[in-house]
């Protein structure tokens, strides 16, 4: 009896593991949100053939600012987000949590951020949050989307 409660609570505690892409269809389609003056989109791919694919771009007075190629992919029987600032080294980050409409990816070995996470509060939005420790302090950044169209 104390082995299959202990067997239970584990896999309770660890929906890691059984992590599938399509658990994150809620981030699919086109984000966009202004803040301080700056116009920030995000436009992510269905979850199929094991890959999400995604584009970030930052724009303050019709000036690009930054841009990043993002993606989701299975990995076994989990999930890596896996991030390309200025379409550069790609950076890893495994799945951390997984629980309804809120995810958490998280690499340690990263200077920063080394968290990021998304969820969704309520339909037509996406929020997204990036953190970690930078030279001894806790940083974030957070960001809040509504549902949009390709380019405004």
């Amino acid at each position: 009896m104390k082995i299959a409660l202990a067997v239970a609570l584990l896999a309770l505690a660890s929906p890691v593991s059984a992590a599938k892409l399509s658990d994150l269809s809620w981030m699919s389609g086109s984000w966009v949100g202004d803040s301080k003056g700056m116009h920030a989109e995000e436009h992510w791919t269905s979850p199929e053939g094991g890959i999400m694919l995604c584009m970030h771009r930052d724009v303050i007075e019709g000036r690009r600012t930054a841009f990043e190629f993002l993606r989701v992919v299975e990995r076994g029987d989990s999930l890596v987000f896996i991030a390309m600032p200025k379409a550069r080294n790609e950076t890893p980050f495994p799945l951390k949590s997984l629980a309804g409409k809120k995810v958490v990816f998280e690499n340690l070995e990263h200077d920063y951020p080394q968290r990021v996470i998304y969820w969704q509060e309520k339909p037509g939005t996406l929020s997204a949050r990036t953190e970690g420790m930078l030279n001894g302090k806790l940083e974030s950044e957070e960001f809040t989307w509504t549902r949009g169209a390709l380019g405004k």
